[in-house]
């Protein structure tokens, strides 16, 4: 009787030794696709950019840096590997193209091409999607993070030691401040 007793008590602990570790795989994969949904999106908005920056290009040939700014902050996006540096660099591209829509406001007739249209909502429509990549993403980062601290969870992982903390796509604290502070509405 006592034999079947801590065979049953074995038989459980293997049970949730079992489960808790599927669990945190499970997670840590769900991050890991929510990671690559994020990279899917820049590297679909990197391949827009060309195209826009010729469409511009043609209206504007004398802007030749905010062109050049947009390749190197497009470069600096598909060459980052950790979400640090992707959002630092996700940062240098998005005001790099601003100042090319910028440039386009100057240009009637390019706002009205058809082409730089299309393009518009192309990369409106990716942007969007980058942003629901990234709260998808940090949502599981939250999760997995939560989980491999949290018992008997943080037990597992220290036996077993696979699991890390995960960083979240944050905004830098600059910009952080602005969200921060109330706009100000003049009449």
């Amino acid at each position: 009787m006592v034999i079947l007793i801590i065979c049953g008590v074995v038989l459980i602990l293997i049970a949730l030794f079992w489960g808790t570790y599927n669990s945190l795989v499970k997670l840590n994969e769900r991050v890991n696709e929510a990671w690559s949904d994020i990279t899917v999106q820049l590297k679909y908005r990197a391949d827009l950019i060309p195209n826009l920056v010729e469409t511009v290009k043609g209206y504007a040939k004398h802007e030749k840096t905010a062109f050049e700014n947009v390749t190197a902050a497009r470069s600096a996006v598909m060459s980052a590997k950790s979400v640090k540096t992707t959002a630092e660099a996700e940062k240098s591209l998005e005001g790099a193209l601003s100042k090319v829509f910028a440039i386009a406001e100057a240009y009637p007739e390019l706002k009205a091409s058809d082409n730089f249209k299309e393009l518009q909502v192309q990369m409106q429509d990716t942007e969007d999607k980058i942003q629901a990549a990234r709260r998808f993403y940090n949502n599981g980062a939250k999760e997995l993070n939560t989980k491999i601290k949290m018992f008997p969870y943080n037990l597992i992982n220290n036996i077993i030691g696979h699991f890390k903390p995960r960083e979240y796509y944050e905004v830098e604290a600059s910009e952080q401040a602005k969200i921060e502070k109330a706009p100000e509405v003049k009449f």
